[in-house]
């Protein structure tokens, strides 16, 4: 009987252990992928050249730079993304700004009473 509380215990902490590691990905994970650009490097064909971070917290920095969020990086250049820092936890990356609307008790302005 013993054992059998033992192995129940040991199965908990591992099981409590795995819950905090998938909380901890998860909060990783949301955070945005940011980049330093020189926002006067863009071209179509490979979108904005990275720079050093040192360039978006310094004031006296020799390049117009500002963070780029999201996108995909490929030799020191990255595009398919955007200026404009995403909200935490919106779950969504697109920008559409629409919100879901749901009915609540008795439906909504569509129904027939009665």
């Amino acid at each position: 009987m013993a054992d059998a509380r033992r192995q129940l215990r040991s199965g908990t902490v591992v099981l409590g252990g795995m819950g905090l590691l998938a909380a901890a990905l998860t909060a990783c994970s949301s955070d945005p992928d940011k980049r330093c650009v020189d926002r006067d490097s863009y071209t179509a064909a490979k979108g904005y050249q990275v720079v050093s971070d040192k360039n978006c917290t310094s004031a006296k920095s020799a390049v117009d730079a500002d963070y780029y969020y999201g996108g995909k990086k490929k030799a020191g250049w990255v595009s398919g993304g955007s200026f404009t820092k995403p909200r935490s936890g919106s779950g969504s990356s697109s920008g559409g700004g629409h919100s879901v609307k749901r009915g609540g008790f008795g439906g909504g302005h569509d129904s027939s009473g009665g």
